[in-house]
């Protein structure tokens, strides 16, 4: 082994290090979302100054102009109409601490970025990947802002459809920058294709379930059919799909929205049983990874039944929401061991090892 090698293995650590850290990032910033969410203050910041932004207001006078703004919107004027300027305070620090997260996030992906490639030390096959990254990055803080603009027209709520998009983009970072940094921890040639198809279908699937929650959160469908696991008594519910078109229905409907979920969350369940299935034969690495995966994934069912019935409690909600990406991250990390085993063999022995015993 020459001396560069030793170099560019320490490196490469180095460079997972810094896309976990992005990954953890995002993850807090969803917390600390979910928290906004939750508490209804994410209408309280009426305006977005990316930059200028980053600074609360500093004195009496600063938090005065901050709330008059506040008192100009539907919300003020249709829900919170007896608000004190202590009570805006308490919802300002929630909407002000998420964007704060955000720019964080911003922060730490940025610096180190310029670190590395001002001194050579990117591989040319992480450059596509960057900047795919650095898009979403962006995209995610302009949708954000379209989704609180919703919000201050005419009703005192954001649209479903843009919460939807902002909660899904998020999922997109995390799930990039977790990939990344797991493509990173070992060389390009053990990298292989190969592996359990339904690992990438079950990823597929969690991102359904992330629109299908979307949608629960927008339309507060979470405050209703608070039981388990029938839905008031029935499986589905009379009142679902009760207007037309039903495309419209499946995105405005509370009872439709949480129908959804929680036939996702069972389609997610089945997914998750049917790829350790599959991933039976692989090295025991791969399948500690894919028995988390499942326990992971049955624990987060679990979470999201008893936060439905109890009509979604922040802390419940907020854990349920975190829960979600994590279950992504494992699924991720258990999808790359098992194709990462799958590259140990030569091709023909990976079809018969893997899934197939």
């Amino acid at each position: 082994m020459s001396r560069a090698e030793p170099a560019r293995a320490q490196v490469d650590r180095r460079l997972v290090t810094w896309l976990l850290a992005c990954a953890a990032t995002v993850l807090a910033t969803l917390l600390v979302g979910g928290a906004t969410r939750l508490t209804h203050s994410g209408l309280s910041i009426v305006e977005w100054k990316p930059v200028t932004g980053v600074l609360p207001p500093l004195d009496d006078a600063a938090w005065q102009v901050e709330f008059d703004r506040y008192r100009a919107t539907p919300e003020f004027l249709k829900v919170n109409a007896g608000m004190t300027l202590d009570g805006f305070r308490r919802i300002y620090w929630w909407e002000y601490a998420h964007r704060l997260v955000a720019r964080l996030n911003g922060v730490i992906f940025a610096l180190p970025l310029i670190f590395f490639a001002t001194r050579g030390l990117l591989p040319r096959r992480v450059w596509p990947a960057l900047a795919a990254i650095a898009l979403l990055g962006g995209a995610q803080g302009a949708l954000g802002w379209f989704m609180v603009q919703s919000g201050l027209v005419d009703e005192p709520r954001v649209s479903p459809l843009r919460l939807t998009a902002h909660l899904t983009l998020a999922f997109a970072l995390f799930a990039g920058l977790v990939w990344l940094a797991l493509d990173l921890r070992v060389s390009p040639r053990q990298n292989q294709p190969r592996g359990p198809i339904l690992g990438f279908v079950l990823v597929g699937a969690l991102f359904l379930m992330v629109v299908t929650g979307g949608l629960v959160a927008g339309l507060r469908a979470g405050q209703i059919y608070n039981t388990f696991p029938l839905m008031d008594g029935h499986l589905l519910p009379p009142l679902a799909y009760a207007s037309r078109p039903l495309w419209r229905d499946a995105v405005a409907n509370p009872a439709t929205a949480q129908f959804h979920h929680r036939m996702a969350a069972l389609g997610l369940l089945c997914l998750g049983v049917a790829f350790a299935l599959a991933a039976r034969g692989a090295g025991r690495a791969a399948r500690r990874a894919v028995h988390v995966v499942l326990a992971a994934l049955v624990a987060q069912l679990a979470l999201g039944a008893l936060t439905v019935v109890q009509a979604v409690p922040v802390g419940l909600g907020v854990a349920h929401q975190a829960g979600a990406m994590v279950l992504l991250g494992l699924v991720l990390w258990a999808l790359h061991e098992v194709r990462r085993d799958a590259g140990r063999f030569p091709p023909a022995t990976a079809r018969v090892t893997i899934g197939s015993r």
